[in-house]
């Protein structure tokens, strides 16, 4: 599986970042052992803190919102 999309999951604030990997950033990826020193190298690039997260790699993204046991089209998220 090619780690094209990254979610970190920062539960100290919250949040969800959701990183689409860009070419050179895939390319370079490929030159760490370890997926997570790779990630560290995108911290300040994208303001997250993998200390104060979890992290999933998905190679195809697909993001559902449900409210009070429905699926909300085209809600915002808050």
């Amino acid at each position: 599986m090619e780690a094209k999309y990254v979610l970190i999951l920062d539960f100290t604030i919250g949040c969800l970042n959701i990183i689409e990997l860009t070419g050179e950033e895939l390319k370079a990826s490929e030159e760490y052992e370890d997926f997570e020193e790779f990630l560290s190298t995108l911290e300040c690039k994208y303001g997250f803190r993998l200390k104060n997260s979890q992290w999933m790699v998905t190679e195809t993204l697909s993001i559902y919102h449900y409210k009070d046991g429905k699926e909300v089209a085209d809600a915002e998220l808050v």
